[in-house]
C-alpha cells in the first residue's frame, strides 16, 4: 500500500491524484450504482406543487431530496463513493471540503461503513451544518474564507497525511450515486417536458442530465447565480479559467472554479444554462416557505427561481424541481424573511 499519493496533472485548477479518474459517468454507471444506493437510503418523494402549478399554469413536482437523511441529495454520491472504495483508502481515511452539505454526505457515508473522515470548511460556514456533520462522526477543520481555499486546504492535508481526498465533482462514483435521484423521477414521470437543475460543481445536473435527458424527452436546465457564475461561464465559452466573482448567499453553489468532470457531461448534455439574481433566490426561498411551508437552502430554490421568470414559456407543461437542502442558516433565514 502507498503511504501518500502525490497530486498528478489536473485538467482544471483543483487537485486531482492518481486514484482520480476522470472518465465520464455514464447512464449504465448510474442504473449499476442503483441497488447500492437504494440499500442504505430511502427513495425519496415526487409530489405535485399545488401553488407552482397554478403560478406557472403547469403540473410542476418537487423531488424532496430534502426528505434524505442530511438534508440533501449529495449523501447518494457519498454511499455510492464509500461503498466501492478500495480497502487501502478506507484504512487511510477521508477528507472532503465542503460548505456544508458535501462534508455531510461524506461525514455519513463514512461512519454507515467505519471510514474515518476529515472535513475541512470556510472559517464562516453554516454553524448548523458544521454541528451536523461533527454529529455524524466527523472532524471539522475550518480554513480560508470561501469553499475555494478550504479545498486547497483539503488538498494539502491529502498530500502531507495521506488521506484519500474525495472531490468535489471529479469523482464519477460520485455522480453516479447522485444521478439515482433522476431514475425515481423518470420512472414515476416520464412525461416531464422541463426539468429545472441547480449548478455549483455541477454533479447534480450532470447526473439528471444523464438521466432524465437521456431516457426522457424533457429539456435539463441548469441554473447558477449570477453573483457566482465560473461554471455558466465554463459551459458557455469552454474554458476551465477561475472566475473572478463569487459573492452569492447561496454556498451551495458558491465556486469560483470549475471542474472538468462535470463540465465534460454538462457541455455534452445540458440543454439549457441559465443565471438568476440572489434576489431571486431570496424571494424563491420565501415563496416556498410560505405557500409550501417548504424550507430551502437559495442553492435548491435556483430553479425556482428560473422557473418564476419564464412562466409564458412553461405553461400547459409538465416541470420538475429538486428540493435539497433543508439546512438553511437562521441568520440567513432570518435575514430573507425580513426582506
Amino acid at each position: 500500500m502507498v503511504d501518500r499519493y502525490e497530486p498528478v496533472e489536473s485538467p482544471d485548477e483543483t487537485t486531482v491524484f492518481p486514484y482520480h479518474d476522470l472518465t465520464p459517468t455514464t447512464t449504465a454507471d448510474v442504473y449499476r450504482a442503483r441497488s447500492l444506493v437504494a440499500a442504505h437510503l430511502p427513495k425519496t418523494p415526487l409530489v405535485r406543487c399545488e401553488w407552482l402549478s397554478a403560478e406557472l399554469d403547469a403540473d410542476v413536482y418537487l423531488k424532496r431530496e430534502d426528505t434524505l437523511p442530511t438534508g440533501a441529495f449529495k449523501v447518494r454520491g457519498g454511499i455510492h463513493l464509500v461503498a466501492t472504495l478500495e480497502q487501502e483508502f478506507r484504512d487511510r481515511g477521508l477528507v472532503a471540503a465542503s460548505t456544508g452539505n458535501h462534508g455531510q454526505s461524506i461525514a455519513y457515508a463514512g461512519r454507515e461503513f467505519d471510514v474515518p473522515v476529515v472535513i475541512c470548511v470556510p472559517e464562516d460556514a453554516n454553524p448548523g451544518k458544521v454541528r451536523a456533520i461533527e454529529r455524524l462522526g466527523a472532524r471539522v477543520e475550518h480554513h480560508g474564507s470561501d469553499f475555494d481555499e478550504a479545498r486547497e486546504y483539503a488538498e494539502r492535508l491529502a498530500i502531507e497525511d495521506g488521506y484519500r481526498y474525495v472531490h468535489s465533482a471529479n469523482e464519477p462514483a460520485l455522480i453516479a450515486g447522485v444521478a439515482t435521484a433522476g431514475l425515481e423521477v423518470v420512472e414515476e414521470r416520464p412525461d416531464v417536458d422541463v426539468f429545472f437543475s441547480p449548478i455549483g460543481g455541477g454533479s447534480s445536473a450532470a447526473g439528471y442530465c444523464l438521466t432524465i435527458g437521456e431516457l426522457t424527452d424533457a429539456d435539463v436546465i441548469g441554473v447558477q447565480s449570477a453573483a457566482a457564475p465560473a461554471m455558466h461561464r465554463a459551459w458557455k465559452e469552454g474554458t476551465l479559467e477561475p472566475h473572478e466573482t463569487m459573492e452569492t448567499i447561496a454556498e451551495g453553489v458558491a465556486t469560483r472554479v470549475p471542474f472538468a468532470l462535470t463540465l465534460e457531461i454538462l457541455r455534452e448534455r445540458l440543454d439549457e444554462f441559465v443565471l438568476v439574481e440572489d434576489d431571486a433566490l431570496r424571494n424563491a426561498v420565501g415563496r416556498m416557505l410560505e405557500e409550501e411551508h417548504i424550507l430551502t437552502e437559495a442553492a435548491s430554490a435556483t430553479g425556482v427561481a428560473a422557473a418564476l421568470e419564464r412562466r409564458e414559456e412553461l405553461a400547459g407543461k409538465t416541470v420538475a424541481f429538486p428540493v435539497s437542502g433543508r439546512n438553511l442558516a437562521m441568520e440567513k433565514l432570518r435575514s430573507i424573511l425580513e426582506e
